[in-house]
């Protein structure tokens, strides 16, 4: 017998508070204990965990229940591009709600969508013109490493003995299982490395700890390629900065010479430039400035300005015709996300994209970028800072017991996470680590912004005695 889903199934108008919350807005008190007791937070130790709740942003401030302003010293986790609450953005996403909020990517298209994939077919680097939306940058790789094993199988010259993958050692491009594999940072998946496929790691080329000079690790490279080249599907990589690692930033040329190497010896190059996409190296894509183009382009956070979950999987011809069949020849590639290319979050990308023109924002961050190196040069010289590096507008240096040996200092002390607290009380939000300091601001931050949020984290080194004694 059929089930009648009729309005007389429906709960009756009772069951619901009149006023559609039927409580009183909680206290700013309540807010903090139920952030502390519900929300279950990422990469977050929730027993030393002390609530800080935003209620509102605007431009590079974040400001919370209290009222209090903070800069945003981290982008919102990196993906902050214009600024917060910008009202182009703003418009974008109600014109798009007053006409569909999403619809399926499952055998359909979607106007806002498909202008989104035709502007990415755009800007991206060289052939790049065929986009496979998803919800997360993690996402994003999951796409890109399924499609190169699969391509293997099924291109003019099938290779199934290619199933293997190069990664980057203290590599990170997310938490999902595949994602993860390919991760090299022990603390965020050792605990899951039974679920984890096998990958071959090559050592970060990290210029702090190893020879400078990108020929160093390109010898390397091309030895391991000569060994295991037959095997291997792809090598994956963050371009430029390897930002989860501790912001390690690699010597020029070593990108542009890992696309020569994967090229001359059949592997599939995979970038991920989730975090220093748009915009956040100077250039659109970080893959410009070594003028490499990859097999798989992996995009996240500020593809839609930071504003809704959004990420592309970018590939060229080649691999797109390895995927070409009628219905039955079964070279699809079997991988969807509900929220694919979601019109909202694609609607915020596109007014993201115009805003790039329209607020020439490359060319008015080249000037941030010098002022960022300015107040990073001054710090050069404090006893307790070690390896200062930038990459457009990233900016980090460690933290040292003794400069010398670049020795840091004990765990227990918590140096980074102590200035970081000296930040917060002095209004500048950073994200804490426990050996280093970096800067992320959204590219939009102004002048006088960045001038405060350097100039705060000076006078944290000033007080680094204090600091050091702080219980």
């Amino acid at each position: 017998m059929a089930i009648n889903y009729s309005a007389s199934n429906a709960p009756s108008p009772s069951t619901f508070p009149a006023d559609g919350g039927g409580e009183q807005e909680p206290t700013n008190e309540e807010l903090r204990e139920w952030d502390r007791h519900h929300y279950w937070h990422s990469f977050t130790p929730m027993q030393a965990y002390e609530p800080l709740v935003i209620e509102r942003a605007d431009g590079a401030m974040l400001i919370d229940i209290d009222g209090k302003r903070y800069l945003d010293g981290a982008a919102s986790m990196w993906c902050n591009v214009h600024g917060h609450n910008h009202p182009a953005i703003n418009d974008a996403i109600r014109t798009q709600l007053d006409k569909v909020a999403h619809t399926t990517s499952l055998g359909m298209g979607n106007a806002t969508t498909v202008k989104l994939a035709r502007r990415l077919a755009e800007i991206a680097p060289g052939n790049l013109e065929h986009t496979f939306f998803s919800s997360d940058g993690a996402s994003a790789i999951e796409v890109a490493l399924k499609a190169a094993f699969q391509y293997w199988r099924q291109c003019a010259r099938p290779r199934p003995e290619k199933t293997k993958f190069i990664a980057l050692g203290e590599a990170y491009h997310g938490d999902t299982l595949g994602a993860a594999a390919v991760g090299g940072i022990e603390r965020f998946h050792a605990l899951f490395e039974p679920l984890l496929f096998d990958v071959i790691r090559f050592p970060s080329p990290d210029v702090r700890r190893q020879p400078a000079g990108a020929d160093h690790f390109l010898r390397q490279l091309e030895s391991l390629l000569q060994e295991h080249h037959a095997e291997v599907a792809a090598m994956v990589m963050e371009p430029l900065v390897q930002c989860a690692a501790g912001m390690v930033m690699h010597p020029p040329g070593f990108l542009r010479g890992v696309r020569e190497l994967t090229r001359r010896y059949n592997v599939l190059l995979i970038v991920d430039e989730v975090a220093t996409g748009f915009g956040r190296t100077g250039a659109m894509f970080a893959c410009e400035r070594e003028d490499v183009v990859p097999d798989f382009l992996c995009l996240g956070k500020g593809i839609s300005g930071g504003y809704l979950p959004l990420s592309a999987t970018i590939t060229h011809g080649e691999i797109w015709k390895a995927f070409q069949g009628d219905a039955d020849a079964g070279r699809t590639l079997f991988h969807g996300h509900t929220y694919s290319g979601n019109p909202l979050a694609c609607a915020a990308a596109l007014a993201s994209l115009d805003l790039f023109k329209q607020e020439q924002t490359l060319e008015r961050l080249q000037g941030t970028i010098a002022q960022l190196g300015e107040h990073l040069e001054r710090l050069v010289a404090h006893p307790n800072v070690a390896h200062v590096r930038q990459c457009g507008l990233i900016g980090a240096f460690d933290l040292v017991v003794d400069k010398s040996t670049a020795a840091p200092f004990p765990l227990e002390l918590a140096i980074g996470r102590k200035i970081a607290r000296y930040a917060l009380e002095r209004g500048v939000w950073l994200r804490p680590q426990p050996h280093f300091v970096y800067v992320m601001p959204p590219l939009s931050i102004t002048v006088d912004e960045l001038d405060h949020m350097m100039n705060t984290i000076a006078s944290a080194l000033g007080a680094l005695t204090a600091l050091d004694h702080d219980a």
